[in-house]
């Protein structure tokens, strides 16, 4: 056996990590508890801004253990970034085993590494339409990809969670995130300042694709100045035969074509039978329709992608041969479950440890002193954005949830910078970056989590450990270069006041 130098008797895993926090945040309840913590939540209710308080409830009391006893399941249960991990792997395990991927990515061995790494970004950025539902499919897909190129996965999967989260806040297709977020800024925009205002989706059009571009493009620069030269090329990952056939891949294809267009059929709003079925037809807008909380394709998109890859793995596996009959199929549904049972460990402690900070309201109230702190500092223009960049990217390290923070922050931040002569479609716009930026290297981000499970899956190199702190300082170089990135972007578009959407300005 091999013997444990002092540096390796030092590495904390992530699961002895997260069970650190758990305990740090049950002792912290306490002592805010006893200390009388609280903070005052703004709120708007009957069209009306109203203070509550919020208090910091202790978990080390009769009600917090029969909450952490009780409720333990439950816990698990209602994690929702587990249930969707577990369909998409499913659907990319199969097509795998396949060997669908193998033919499918053969022509991209022939492009240059810079190329792929530039594409990897690109369709990061693009996947965020979907929202964070695409991090379940992007990442283990990208490990897969870099797998079959034969290059380094653990790099793969890195540039794709930062390039997905650093760009979460623009894109150049409009997301439901986007709605939701702008019926809260209009929400508080009308009822304190301005009772007439509007949010349009088409309103950060401007601003959002430029942003997309040269986001894009730096990425790019920072992960091959400062992440590549930090991991091998190539990486030792197993090696399957398999038999490739192009009458395969070619049916294949077009038996998920044909899927895709009866799912698009299923999503258009028109009069017809059987159309619109997977639409919320009680939203008034096609994108609440779409991607609403009500609307089945919001829910569903993660099952019409696993079972396109299904389809194309049965039918390619089937002909070439390489699924030989029913059981080979079952076992490739549970190709890529191979390896992972970290990640179902690190799940479970990342669900109680979100439970907990619910639960004690540490996060709220943190976060709603924090609001309070920045509305009353006497600040305007470029030091108002950066200000309320930096304390949202502070929120984010507790509230990963950009809709809950938003909740939080927007009536008070809307007024404020309207009252600045800031349109708060503008203000949305940053607190949308600053979100991005505070999640990517927030340790109890959801998705940070189901990352460190598939570099943990990847990792082939013992004297390596994958750990919380050693894959933050990994990403810091690129994090911190993107962030000054942006808040130069943000002031830059301030102070030159080009306007950032359709009929629509900086300024009021």
């Amino acid at each position: 056996m091999k013997k444990l130098n002092k540096k390796d008797k030092n590495v904390r895993g992530p699961v002895s990590t997260l069970i650190g926090f758990i305990i740090i945040l049950c002792i912290l309840s306490f002592i805010l508890n006893k200390i009388g913590f609280q903070g005052y939540q703004t709120i708007i209710s009957n069209g009306i801004l109203a203070d509550t308080v919020v208090k910091v409830r202790n978990i080390i009391s009769t009600a917090g253990i029969r909450f952490l006893a009780g409720d333990i399941v439950t816990n698990l249960r209602n994690f929702e970034p587990l249930a969707l991990l577990i369909i998409s792997l499913i659907g990319i395990g199969i097509v795998e085993k396949s060997g669908f991927f193998n033919i499918l990515f053969k022509p991209l061995k022939r492009v240059k590494f810079g190329i792929i790494i530039y594409l990897t970004i690109f369709i990061s950025l693009l996947s965020t339409i979907f929202g964070e539902y695409s991090y379940a499919f992007l990442i283990p897909f990208v490990g897969v990809l870099y797998k079959c190129l034969d290059r380094n996965p653990l790099l793969g999967i890195i540039i794709a969670y930062l390039s997905f989260t650093l760009g979460f806040g623009t894109g150049i297709v409009l997301n439901y995130n986007d709605y939701s977020l702008g019926l809260l800024t209009q929400t508080a925009a009308r009822v304190d300042v301005d009772p007439d205002f509007v949010y349009s989706l088409t309103s950060t059009f401007y601003i959002k694709i430029v942003s997309f571009i040269c986001i894009s493009f730096l990425l790019y620069a920072t992960i091959v100045r400062f992440l590549l030269p930090k991991f091998p090329l190539k990486a030792k990952v197993e090696e399957l035969e398999f038999h490739d056939s192009k009458k395969g891949f070619l049916c294949a294809l077009f038996a998920g074509f044909l899927f895709l267009l009866l799912v698009i059929y299923m999503i258009l709003d028109i009069q017809l039978p059987g159309a619109g079925i997977l639409l919320d037809k009680n939203a008034t807008t096609y994108i609440a329709k779409l991607f609403g909380d009500h609307a089945p394709f919001k829910e569903g998109i993660v099952i019409v992608i696993s079972a396109v890859l299904m389809i194309c793995g049965f039918i390619y596996g089937k002909i070439s041969g390489n699924i030989k009959n029913s059981n080979a199929y079952s076992l490739g549904l549970s190709k890529d479950f191979e390896n992972v049972g970290l990640l179902f460990v690190l799940f479970f402690f990342t669900a109680e440890l979100f439970a907990i900070l619910d639960w004690t309201n540490i996060n709220v109230v943190v976060a709603s002193n924090l609001i309070a702190f920045l509305s009353k500092l006497q600040f305007s223009g470029i030091l108002l954005i950066v200000v309320m960049f930096i304390g949202i990217v502070i929120m984010s390290l507790l509230i990963p949830n950009t809709q809950t923070k938003w909740q939080i922050a927007s009536p008070v931040l809307v007024p404020l910078f309207m009252r600045a002569n800031i349109a708060p479609n503008f203000t949305q716009f940053i607190f949308q970056i600053a979100d991005s930026v505070g999640k990517v290297f927030s340790p109890i981000f959801a998705y940070f989590i189901m990352m460190l499970a598939f570099l943990q899956k990847y990792n082939t190199d013992e004297r390596k450990q994958i750990t919380i702190g050693g894959v933050l300082k990994i990403m810091l170089p690129t994090i911190l270069l993107i962030s000054l990135y942006w808040i130069l972007f943000i002031c830059l578009w301030f102070l030159i006041g080009f306007p950032i959407g359709m009929g629509t300005y900086i300024a009021l």
